[in-house]
């Protein structure tokens, strides 16, 4: 959110729209990959319960609110496939697989 703060305040807004937000084309497909996925399992409820977010410099308009759950839906499913290719046998990762994964998207987002 820290880019799209950024990029409000570099347009001279108070709001942080929607096209603020650094979405990448891999974390779009990603995004679309939710969407199908949301579709048989329902979990765009339970990610906009937590969807919450810090006191910004720049308030996100309601339209970028609701783009959360997807985004965060997105990141999700970026995270199960990069454990796949990490670790394409590990059935129940552990700590280190963790660090190890998040390490990645630290560097990568």
């Amino acid at each position: 959110m820290v880019v799209g703060q950024a990029s409000a305040r570099a347009n001279g807004r108070d709001t942080v729209e929607p096209w603020d937000l650094p979405i990448t084309e891999g974390l779009q497909e990603s995004v679309h990959r939710f969407r199908r996925l949301d579709e048989e399992v329902e979990l765009k409820p339970i990610l906009e319960q937590l969807a919450a977010h810090p006191p910004l410099d720049r308030t996100p308009t309601q339209q970028t609110e609701e783009r959360y759950p997807e985004i965060i839906g997105g990141l999700s499913v970026a995270l199960a496939e990069t454990f796949k290719i990490v670790y394409p046998d590990v059935k129940n990762p552990q700590t280190s697989h963790w660090d190890g994964v998040t390490a990645v998207f630290d560097r990568l987002l």
